[in-house]
């Protein structure tokens, strides 16, 4: 540990990555990545490398810290060395994440992000305890452990598949702790719109709406407020999916199409809800489009009155 370039003894490593962590907190003097003086050379990789697991299982939580921190170092400049370790190591990393000690959670929160960052889908088997407790954290901990957890997940829909991110997302918004919900709701409303129009078709729109409506009648706001954009986003998708031709605007190629009765947003939500959530979902939806139509699209008396 003392071979590495960024610390030359521990009190140096508490005052440059770890002293954030200690005494008192402004939420601030750690949102910064690590300077490139933090990688390490063939030889002090190997060395961390066989030294991290035991420095992450160390029950000081000083070393702890350091252990966490040369994670974050293997990961960012020498993650296809510490590929094959990441089974033994993100449990441990989950374990810290658990540690009272705000130092060390906030540590591991950013061990988490910086674990998303370089290994992206590769620990998609491995994501859901680490999910949980970042969930836990960002809506139960101290403000500065609550911002590392809620960067971490932000890092979390920002480089793992939405495709595989979702799955995983789902069941936690059904937490019965309102404000996991919350969190869950808010990297659900980010990872949708990763999706794409053929991904949300692809993973089926009916299973994204009704997931979004059950969090219209969540008691926190920020539920309901990522709900809101999901649904938008959804009925976007939908309608580009499932144009309504008018006679006076279509093309002749368009009127050529056999009529067929377009099934209309109003209809697909009816099809696939509940009469409540149906409603609840045509109210946020239709109370919105109908004010952009009117600002911003001249056709827009036609549409909103098949609605």
């Amino acid at each position: 540990m003392n071979s590495l370039h960024v610390t030359e003894k521990i009190s140096d490593c508490k005052a440059s990555l770890t002293k954030p962590c200690v005494g008192k907190m402004n939420g601030k003097s750690e949102d910064r990545p690590l300077p490139n003086s933090a990688s390490l050379d063939s030889n002090d990789a190997d060395a961390v490398l066989k030294s991290v697991l035991a420095g992450l299982e160390s029950k000081d939580w000083i070393s702890l810290c350091d252990a966490l921190n040369n994670v974050r170092r293997l990961s960012i400049f020498h993650k296809e060395e510490m590929m094959h370790m990441l089974e033994k190591v993100i449990p441990l990393v989950v374990k810290s994440l658990k540690n009272p000690r705000s130092a060390v959670c906030k540590t591991a929160c950013m061990t988490s992000a910086d674990i998303f960052s370089a290994y992206n889908n590769h620990i998609t088997d491995l994501l859901e305890p680490l999910l949980t407790q970042l969930l836990l954290k960002s809506s139960q901990d101290k403000r500065f452990v609550c911002e590392a957890a809620e960067k971490a997940l932000t890092a979390m829909t920002k480089y793992v598949s939405p495709t595989l991110l979702l799955p995983k997302l789902q069941p936690c918004l059904k937490n019965r702790n309102p404000r996991i919900r919350a969190k869950a709701s808010l990297c659900f409303s980010r990872s949708v719109p990763r999706l794409g129009v053929e991904g949300i078709k692809e993973y089926g729109i009916d299973k994204l709406v009704q997931a979004a409506a059950s969090q219209l009648s969540d008691q926190l706001p920020e539920s309901r407020e990522a709900a809101r954009t999901v649904l938008l986003e959804l009925q976007s998708v939908y309608e580009k999916a499932h144009p309504l031709i008018n006679p006076e605007t279509s093309s002749p190629e368009e009127q050529q199409i056999p009529e067929v009765e377009p099934i209309t947003w109003e209809t697909f939500c009816k099809s696939k809800l509940s009469a409540l959530s149906a409603q609840a979902v045509l109210r946020v939806t239709n109370v919105v489009t109908v004010t952009a139509r009117e600002g911003l699209v001249t056709t827009g008396s036609s549409s909103s009155s098949q609605l």
